[in-house]
């Protein structure tokens, strides 16, 4: 699984954290573009996925699945168009998409401790597992979306090296679900940088996981970023 490249959201929430800003963004989650630096990201996983043989000693993937948001359809396709690509079938899922915030969709942490005091104690108190914006989702809204999405792919495509490309909510949730029957969220959660790979590989029984938020691929010049925050964000 990939994480999209940084967006534009990335770096305007990264912005407003270090300047205090309690403004939202405008427009829609839905429609935020990778920022500059987020295809330079993109350009780097398609290396990493042009190479993926060698480094992993199997072929690449043999379809991806993406979510239907423009950062992650623009990561696949900067991806997909790089020198020694050879892009599989893809399939967008809207199961794949980005946790809902609701009526907080677009606000930094900060505008949300300004502009709503007491959901953002609710949020604290609660925590992102449970918390639940009004209108939006908590993270066990998605693991259940993505369970239902796991549970169809092992149905539809068993066997197959499937590459998923989408969000760090959805990693969590992947994460949560490949480890089975009883798992409990973590107190805290994993961080997902961008343009980061994890990677599950199935040991005839179940998925185990191999790599996670796994930025190698990023270490050349101009390729690094920030990494994200330990909450979802556009």
């Amino acid at each position: 699984m990939v994480r999209h490249g940084q967006s534009t959201a990335n770096a305007a929430y990264a912005e407003a954290e270090r300047t205090g800003s309690t403004e939202p963004l405008p427009g829609r989650g839905a429609d935020v573009p990778l920022s500059g630096l987020g295809r330079t990201q993109a350009q780097a996983l398609g290396g990493w996925l042009a190479g993926l043989a060698g480094d992993d000693g199997g072929p690449g993937p043999d379809l991806v699945v993406c979510s239907p948001y423009v950062r992650a359809r623009q990561t696949w396709e900067v991806m997909a168009g790089q020198p020694g690509a050879a892009p599989p079938p893809l399939l967008v899922d809207e199961r794949l998409r980005d946790r809902e915030m609701g009526v907080f969709e677009m606000h930094p942490p900060a505008a949300l401790r300004a502009r709503a005091p007491e959901e953002a104690a609710r949020r604290a108190r609660t925590g992102d597992w449970f918390y639940r914006p009004p209108g939006g989702e908590a993270l066990a809204d998605v693991v259940l979306r993505v369970r239902d999405f796991v549970g169809e792919l092992d149905r539809v495509a068993p066997g197959r090296r499937v590459l998923l490309v989408a969000h760090d909510a959805i990693a969590v949730a992947v994460r949560l679900v490949c480890a089975g029957l009883g798992a409990t969220a973590p107190d805290r959660l994993p961080p997902v940088p961008n343009a980061s790979v994890s990677r599950w590989d199935n040991d005839g029984q179940r998925l185990r996981q191999a790599r996670w938020g796994d930025t190698t691929h990023l270490e050349q010049p101009g390729a690094t970023g920030s990494p994200a925050p330990a909450t979802p964000a556009p």
